[in-house]
């Protein structure tokens, strides 16, 4: 199957009232570390915080010039659902989202926000999926599926528009991939319209089923995925996404949780935006060098901002280990008085700014006068790090490493 560039027009058309045209942002931090010009097309300022609303509002809206359709059904705890919401209540049609048991509660009042009814199933996605079906089946609804549906992907694929009337002169567009359907809609639109350009996927290494797909030519499913970019981490994208990708993206590539992290965490610091861990992965691996950008119009499309807020610290501080600016490690200490104070001194005096401290004497291979101390604390990056545990060395300390 392929998605024509007429399709993508006319998604273009249908969603031009509703969507914003997000900005197209250079970012002369990114260039500069990379050596290419980087700019971020963001989407976490779209309209409920991430591109979903793109394919939920273009499939809608055919439905409704086909006629026939009284309500939708979709099954989600992220970014589909909102989009979906959303794009059900600007048509004024009645939306079920089916979301696991689990699902965050910032998340369910967002999404019944946007005026859908909220019906909590199962413990995963694939048993919220099942009870979708039934109410399909039940209520003579609509499914609307993710990434797997040529209207959704038409819509995910006016993005792809955008970026080539914003900068026409762009080299390189790097899309997130999970489902596939953004990744299949954008680059369907641009190889259409401009062959010249490159378009890249960009997976977590723990949920790399598009990239394993790429690489095989053919559909390729896992069986399990583990990621902190929740967005992305799909064992089994749609058939109908992968056959678009196979046939126009120019390869996919993986990035680690911890790139991931530390990306969220310049994107925070250095841009002032929040995005989610799915839509860093592209500035990940553009700092990765996963992708040769130098010399090049680069595009990271930053796909989604909805983060929970309870889960932001937990990603700064894998950032900032990453980054080598949260630096953890265990000193073995003789048990008297005195003897903590003296290496905490050692540490000031190197300009080591300590977090925490933890006492540890149960540790096998101690002496009964001995005890282990664990330690985090901030430092200026990778070479102070590394001279801060000389310096305790150098006094005689043993020191091991506890970054993580």
């Amino acid at each position: 199957m392929n998605i024509e560039l007429s399709d993508i027009e006319r998604a273009g058309e249908r969603l031009k009232p509703i969507l914003h045209h997000t900005e197209l942002d250079l970012s002369a931090t990114f260039s500069k570390m990379t050596g290419g010009s980087i700019y971020l097309k963001c989407e976490n300022r779209q309209k409920t915080g991430s591109f979903k609303i793109r394919g939920a509002t273009n499939k809608i809206a055919a439905l409704v010039e086909r006629g026939g359709v009284s309500s939708v059904v979709a099954s989600s705890a992220g970014n589909h659902a909102q989009g979906v919401a959303y794009a059900a209540s600007s048509f004024g049609i009645p939306a079920a989202i089916v979301m696991p048991e689990a699902a965050p509660i910032a998340k369910i009042q967002a999404t019944e926000g946007y005026g859908a009814k909220v019906v909590l199933s199962g413990s995963c996605y694939d048993e919220a999926y099942a009870k979708a079906c039934e109410i399909c089946a039940q209520e003579g609804a609509t499914f609307l599926h993710p990434y797997n549906d040529p209207e959704v992907i038409a819509g995910q694929g006016t993005l792809g528009l955008e970026i080539l009337g914003d900068l026409p002169g762009t080299d390189i567009v790097i899309v997130p991939a999970g489902g596939g359907g953004l990744l299949a809609g954008v680059a369907a639109a641009i190889k259409q319209v401009n062959p010249r350009v490159r378009v890249y996927g960009v997976q977590a290494e723990g949920a790399n089923a598009i990239a394993r797909s790429f690489r095989e030519k053919k559909l390729v499913t896992t069986d399990s995925v583990s990621t902190i970019a929740d967005g992305i981490a799909v064992k089994s994208p749609g058939d109908i996404s992968v056959d678009i990708i196979n046939r126009y993206a120019d390869g996919v590539v993986t990035v680690s949780d911890s790139e991931i992290s530390s990306a969220i965490l310049l994107l925070l610091e250095r841009c002032k935006m929040v995005v989610e861990p799915a839509g860093a992965t592209p500035v990940a691996a553009v700092l990765g060098g996963k992708i040769d950008v130098k010399d090049k119009k680069v595009v990271c499309v930053l796909s989604g901002g909805n983060i929970d807020v309870s889960f932001i610290q937990s990603i700064i501080e894998q950032g900032l280990v990453a980054r080598n600016r949260r630096l953890k490690f265990i000193v073995k200490l003789l048990d008297r008085p005195g003897s903590l104070v003296q290496m905490l001194t050692i540490l000031a005096n190197a300009g080591a700014n300590v977090l925490t401290v933890q006492h540890d004497k149960l540790s096998q291979g101690l002496n009964p006068n001995e005890t282990n101390v664990h330690i985090a604390c901030e430092v200026g990056g990778k070479a102070h790090g590394q001279s801060v545990l000389d310096e305790l060395r150098n006094h005689g300390y043993q020191v091991e490493d506890d970054n993580i």
